[in-house]
């Protein structure tokens, strides 16, 4: 499975070389930013460490499916890994029987480990069971404690070309009419590029941030509010808006006139995107938060 990773090749030729030839360390941590493609990177490595000879079997642990991959991912808002998840782990791959075919823990996002949950992971790493291979992802090696980076070996993933993330979403996405632009926005992150190709969530936010950048260049001020007042209660869904809003406004400054923004706009935009961001993760008042970005965004 890890040949079907697009670009990347010195990670491919690097994990490929340490599993054919048995040394592979039984903890991996594959760092990449939000869609880059690390947490598919995971599921690769977990496929063709448990089913070297691919297979139905290999396909399950793609698809979520197979009972020797145990994933972990962040629980609520702040999608934080909590020590009783980490708890659980541990009992599962201790108290019970490991297949012929050794199992797999993955762990999506360690950066957001609280100190508790990190230390209980710690300790799973230090002494790890046997035919048992930890594999964890986060956003940069930086991120995570580095008594927990100590124990792995660290890998990166990298953004494709805008070229190559276009062919992707056309081979996987055959419904998605604008993979070109797409790519371009999203910059080759395949990730993101994939979930506005394929979840209804993810196209739903961009498409009000087309919507958005549409009404900034025309310096619709009634629509831009009106827009972003429907998020004044929903943290995630807005930090999500901005995300693809300043990822639109970053295209449109390489030219084209995306959407009608003008190089100034588009610099705007991005610029207040990002301030807004960071104020959401303080805490300030969102509804106002929104409200000073809308005035800023058309004024």
């Amino acid at each position: 499975m890890l040949q079907t990773i697009q670009g990347n090749e010195a990670l491919k030729q690097s994990l490929q070389a340490a599993l054919r030839a048995g040394r592979l360390s039984h903890s991996v941590l594959l760092c990449g930013e939000q869609g880059c493609g690390a947490g598919y990177a995971a599921r690769c490595l977990a496929a063709d460490y448990l089913y070297p000879q691919g297979g139905a079997q290999a396909q399950a642990v793609m698809e979520h499916r197979a009972a020797e991959c145990i994933e972990v991912r962040g629980e609520g808002a702040s999608g934080e890994i909590k020590i009783d998840r980490v708890r659980q782990v541990r009992r599962q791959i201790f108290e019970t029987a490991l297949s012929a075919n050794g199992r797999v823990v993955i762990f999506y996002g360690v950066q957001k480990m609280n100190q508790s949950s990190a230390n209980a992971l710690l300790k799973v790493l230090e002494e790890p069971p046997q035919g048992v291979l930890f594999i964890l992802t986060a956003t940069g090696a930086a991120a995570v404690l580095p008594t927990i980076r100590s124990r792995c070996s660290i890998h990166a993933v990298a953004p494709v070309s805008q070229a190559d993330c276009t062919v992707w979403l056309q081979q996987h996405c055959p419904t998605c009419e604008t993979p070109e632009m797409l790519a371009r926005i999203y910059k080759g992150y395949i990730g993101r590029a994939a979930a506005v190709a394929m979840q209804p969530d993810a196209r739903k936010s961009f498409e009000t941030a087309c919507e958005l950048a549409k009404a900034i260049a025309k310096q619709d001020a009634y629509t831009v509010l009106q827009v972003l007042a429907a998020y004044e209660k929903d943290k995630p869904a807005a930090a999500q808006l901005l995300l693809d809003l300043s990822s639109i406004a970053a295209a449109a400054l390489e030219g084209d006139n995306l959407f009608g923004l003008t190089p100034l706009q588009a610099a705007r935009t991005a610029n207040q995107c990002g301030e807004t961001l960071q104020n959401m993760s303080r805490n300030i008042n969102q509804k106002l938060l929104l409200t000073v970005l809308g005035a800023h965004l058309v004024g």
